[in-house]
């Protein structure tokens, strides 16, 4: 049997293969059963046979990072690019708390050391809040205060002794769960010595001389790091004797998020080395932890180790930006770029930048301050840099959905079942990021896939975004869907939750009126106590149809029927298929999706003939309004605007929506 007639390699082939060997053979007979003894021996072969090829294809596999599962070997594929994987990363809480060292005083500072300063407890949890470094603050009328950030974990030391007799010295933490943007090198030219020179942390080896004092680290295995030290041509060698030590804090990562009671725990002393022990404050917490973070994924290394190679440690287009980011920022959940071309109006020059942290909605202003110097590394001249909160276009699916009631006896339980199923793909990676995608067939499956029972399904789309309001000033709004709107040539596209008017009597709606194909005029209006549209301002906007934009001319909305002061506002998208582009963060809404169940009596054999089918419209509802219509008895009048020229001084004001 030629080797080149394996065409298969699963096991009962094999086994058929092998026989098929021997019945070739006049040598054996008496075989070709399987209680034979020879059986077993086949058995045996094709069995080896298998193990041998099912292993040199996992070998093969871990070869490529695109196909490898084990976590050392895909780290191992993306150090060959020079890609180093995030760390853990500890949660941030900044706290402040004062220490009174009395009147009288003759103190001139006091310093917080490193290590330990705060217990923090969160869900029945006891977390312990460290510094990695020592904290002095100047002492006045008494006083010292102290404004800090303190980070989740354990403060930990090392200490290594260089010895060239060893050829291959390594020199590894021993601690996995390391943030490693904590972590601090010193070296001392021998155990004897007091003083230390400060080892920089690099990621790259542009501009490193002969003399740097400088460390790389990389990951190994079980989410260990090992430090290296330069070679005396990139990078200082270290030399027989010297001392390294280490400083980091191991964290508990994402699970040290939330965290807002804290007790103070710490080590104060005073500028003369007292121990400082009364007259310390309660920790008042100016900000709960966040930013806590897990290990990087393989997912992630496989997909961002090639791009920010190709990035080549430069940020000039917007995929280098993508790239760079969540490797300087690790709880970045998503990350879009655009060039200022690209906005309306076009702003040359500039790149607008939108994250999605890990946990949370938006990133904080310190945290785009910091990200801001931290790109000055990468970013090219000429080129500036601007973040801008996210905004969230919402798909909510309004789906009546036929079935069979002979294969279910609860209805409710079907309904259930296929909520589920659609929350499994609003979780899914097709959603929940910028630029993804709504893909409308594959929720049409998604429901005919739910449950037996269901026989087919009529499903509208429809895109929504909050509108967030600044009831204390006059403002205008710009709200971007992203998306062409379906326009009717009748108006009543678009439809809103109810909100009031600063000079306008009861509950006010926007919708709008057909001008052309590509342009429509906003309108505000109410409900009178028979439902009647009643307008009270037949020109408080624009509708631009063709990308899906709304603007609001300058008004005062004072309240909002939705809390927190929102305006729903809805339309029908052009296509079943919708895209989050640009800033735009991409969600599927099931809370405000609607699920209603009607009883196919054609699949039921009730109605054989069709006569008594009850069909469903897959168009949209007549409803001039989003949710619950609001209707009013008083007697309002047309106008045009809704400032008058006594508010025309008042200032107006840009303010945001999500």
């Amino acid at each position: 049997m030629a080797f080149t007639q394996y065409t298969n390699l699963d096991f009962e082939e094999i086994k058929v293969s092998l026989r098929e060997y021997l019945r070739a053979n006049s040598n054996f007979t008496d075989f070709d059963f399987e209680g034979s003894n020879l059986s077993v021996l086949i058995d045996t072969l094709a069995y080896n046979t298998y193990v041998t090829a099912y292993n040199t294809n996992m070998v093969a596999n871990e070869s490529f990072i695109d196909s490898a599962t084990l976590r050392e070997n895909v780290v191992a594929l993306a150090r060959n690019v020079g890609y180093v994987p995030s760390s853990r990363r500890a949660a941030t809480a900044n706290v402040s708390f004062t220490v009174d060292l009395g009147s009288g005083t003759t103190k001139s500072s006091v310093t917080l050391k490193s290590g330990l300063v705060a217990l923090g407890d969160f869900a029945n949890t006891n977390y312990t809040f460290c510094t990695p470094e020592d904290i002095t603050s100047p002492v006045t009328d008494g006083f010292a205060e102290f404004t800090i950030d303190i980070k989740q974990g354990t403060f930990v030391t090392n200490e290594f002794v260089v010895d060239t007799s060893q050829p291959n010295q390594k020199f590894i933490i021993p601690n996995p769960y390391v943030d490693t943007s904590t972590l601090k090198v010193q070296v001392r030219d021998t155990l004897t010595s007091s003083s230390r020179k400060t080892y920089s942390q690099i990621d790259n080896i542009v501009g490193i001389s002969t003399h740097s004092e400088t460390f790389l680290i990389q990951e190994i295995q079980d989410e260990k790091y090992e430090l290296l030290f330069g070679d005396g041509v990139l990078g200082k060698k270290l030399s027989n004797g010297n001392v390294i030590n280490s400083t980091y804090i191991v964290t508990d990562g994402v699970g040290g998020n939330g965290v807002s009671n804290f007790s103070f725990s710490g080590k104060l002393v005073d500028n003369d080395g007292g121990l400082i022990t009364s007259g310390i404050s309660d920790v008042i917490v100016n900000q709960r932890s966040s930013n806590g973070a897990e290990v990087e994924s393989i997912d992630t290394i496989r997909n961002l180790s090639t791009r920010v190679y190709s990035a080549q440690h430069r940020a000039v287009t917007a995929n280098d930006y993508e790239s760079i980011i969540p490797t300087i920022f690790p709880n970045a959940e998503s990350v879009t770029a655009y060039g200022g071309e690209d906005s309306s109006p076009p702003q040359y020059g500039k790149v607008f930048l939108s994250i999605k942290p890990k946990n949370g909605r938006f990133i904080s202003d310190f945290d785009k301050r910091e990200l801001l110097d931290k790109l000055k590394r990468y970013s090219v001249a000429g080129i500036r840099q601007e973040f801008v909160d996210l905004k969230y276009l919402y798909v909510e699916v309004d789906s009546t959905v036929y079935y069979n009631t002979n294969a279910v006896a609860n209805v409710n339980n079907l309904k259930t079942s296929i909520r589920n199923s659609l929350e499994t793909y609003a979780n899914s990676s097709d959603l929940n990021s910028f630029g993804s995608r709504f893909k409308y067939s594959k929720v049409l499956n998604i429901i005919d896939d739910s449950s037996s029972a269901v026989t087919s399904n009529i499903t509208k789309v429809i895109i929504r975004r909050n509108l967030d309001v600044d009831t204390a000033n006059f403002a205008q709004y710009e709200l971007c869907f992203g998306n062409k709107f379906h326009n009717r040539n009748k108006g009543y596209n678009i439809k809103s939750t109810g909100f009031t008017v600063d000079g306008i009597r009861g509950v006010c709606y926007f919708t709008d009126t057909y001008i052309d194909d590509k342009t429509g005029r906003l309108i505000i209006f109410r409900l009178n106590n028979t439902g009647e549209v009643q307008i009270v301002n037949n020109n408080a906007g624009t509708v631009k149809y063709d990308i899906g934009e709304i603007l609001i001319d300058t008004i005062r909305i004072l309240s909002t029927i939705k809390s927190d002061n929102v305006v729903e506002i809805e339309a029908i998208p052009d296509s079943n298929d919708v895209i989050g582009l640009k800033d735009l963060y991409l969600q599927l809404s099931i809370s405000h999706s609607n699920i209603s169940c009607v009883a196919d009596i054609i699949s039921t054999g009730a109605d054989t003939s069709g006569a008594n089918y009850v069909s469903t419209s897959s168009f949209t509802n007549g409803s001039k309004v989003r949710g619950v219509a609001i209707t009013d008895t008083s007697t309002i009048s047309t106008t045009t605007t809704t400032t008058s020229s006594t508010t025309t001084s008042t200032s107006s004001s840009s303010s945001s929506s999500y």
